[in-house]
């Protein structure tokens, strides 16, 4: 007769014990690769603070507002790396990178700052003849391994996506009763905050230089691109659709996270602008609405509506992949701005205040009598706003007039709607695009 194994079996406690020892097996292994990588990794920082920041402050070669821009506080992350690697070679996991949160702000500030130090290098290498010279003679040494000091100060951003990393597979493998595991959770999400503050950065940056790029491709500077808050989603060929019929004409789009404008290409035989695209029509995604149209094609290609406010738009593509691809990216796009907008407000914001305050509710004599002069002097200005206004009606095309009286209230004056101008259409700001 067999029995079949139990937990409570010392086979069962066996296969425990075997997990346990997986588990204590990985972690020594990650904390050994943590340690190796955290020793490389001072020994490049230090590179970078003995033979750049301390040689070009003893040597004046840059000011010190230029060596802060590219440098930052690389020399203050390096010392607090080096106390951390104490802690890591005396197997203090827990207490070294505990501490190593108390200073984040050093690499939340050199993270906000890579940009200005990639650019303020680039700067100083084109302009300085002296900082040329001296950082190729840095880079030649041996030490360097043929590293260039515009990746080594990346490194401490790469630092930071490998801590993630390290950590994560170091709490999974420590027990909940190992006194470290609730140092390394709380360490974690701190590491990873940083980790993603990384990656909202890089993806700011990359969209600002899509939008520049985008703005460069368009003919003029009336039409602008970078505007804050804009992203850039998308571009590509696809054709529109005329509303009687007629031939469908290829068009350049380029879809936003809140517009979608509309270009052609400029004539091939202009001398400035050949590569370039002129823009037609700026549509808003604010109030657009997508739909997609099946049967036109026969399986080849497809067709797209869009609604707007004041006009429609069809969109045809050959490509039945990039046709789907344009729709989905529309309609996340409409998704996210609509969800955007939508403004939650509080129960208590809700309620309407009094228009007037208790004091002013008293019908007291002296209020009657001030109230009766301000409706006197407010109906002689209307007296002599309608001459006005009859006077210079042919020559103005304003249709309404705004008064403000003493309350600071103000009363607008509008004029018949048969003698109204008609309403001009919307135009951008500096654009010369028409706008929808």
């Amino acid at each position: 007769m067999s029995f079949a194994s139990s937990p409570f079996t010392p086979m069962g406690i066996h296969s425990i014990q075997e997990q346990r020892d997986r588990w204590e097996r990985k972690r020594s292994r990650t904390a050994r690769e943590l340690v190796q990588s955290e020793q490389s990794y001072c020994k490049q920082m230090d590179l970078v603070v003995t033979y750049f920041v301390e040689i070009l402050k003893a040597k004046g070669t840059l000011r010190q507002d230029i060596r802060e821009s590219i440098f930052s506080s690389i020399k203050s992350i390096h010392l607090i790396n080096q106390t951390l690697l104490t802690h890591l070679e005396l197997g203090r996991f827990g207490v070294g990178f505990e501490e190593f949160c108390t200073h984040l702000q050093l690499y939340n500030t050199y993270v906000d700052n890579i940009q200005m130090a990639k650019k303020a290098l680039m700067v100083q290498v084109k302009q300085s003849k002296a900082f040329r010279r001296f950082k190729k003679l840095q880079e030649s040494r041996p030490e360097f391994n043929q590293q260039k000091l515009e990746d080594l100060l990346t490194l401490p951003l790469q630092r930071i996506q490998q801590y993630k990393h390290f950590l994560r597979d170091l709490t999974e493998n420590t027990g909940p009763d190992n006194p470290e595991f609730q140092q390394l959770s709380k360490v974690v999400k701190a590491i990873s905050e940083v980790a993603q503050r990384i990656q909202d950065n890089a993806r700011s940056h990359e969209n600002h230089l899509q939008l520049r790029r985008v703005q460069k491709q368009l003919k003029g500077r009336k039409t602008r691109i970078l505007t804050p808050g804009r992203w850039y989603i998308r571009e590509g060929w696809l054709k529109t659709v005329p509303p009687k019929g007629t031939e469908a004409k290829p068009k350049m789009f380029y879809l936003f996270s809140d517009i979608l404008l509309q270009a052609k290409p400029c004539s091939p035989i202009h001398p400035i602008n050949v590569d370039k695209f002129a823009c037609q029509r700026i549509y808003p995604l604010k109030e657009c609405t997508v739909d997609k149209v099946f049967g036109h094609t026969k399986s080849q290609g497809g067709l797209i509506s869009l609604t707007f406010a004041r006009a429609k738009l069809l969109l045809m593509s050959d490509d039945q992949v990039d046709i789907n691809d344009w729709y989905r990216s529309l309609c996340l796009a409409i998704g996210q701005l609509k969800s955007k907008n939508t403004v939650v407000h509080r129960r208590n914001e809700l309620r309407r205040k009094p228009i007037r305050s208790d004091t002013d509710s008293q019908n007291t004599p002296e209020l009657q009598q001030t109230c009766g002069i301000k409706r006197t002097m407010v109906g002689c200005c209307f007296t002599m706003l309608d001459e006005e206004v009859w006077e210079h009606s042919e020559g103005h095309s304003s249709s309404s007039i705004t008064l403000t009286g003493e309350s600071g209230h103000s009363t607008t004056k509008r004029l018949k709607p048969n003698e109204a101008p008609a309403a001009r259409p919307q135009e951008s700001s500096g654009s010369s695009c028409v706008i929808l």
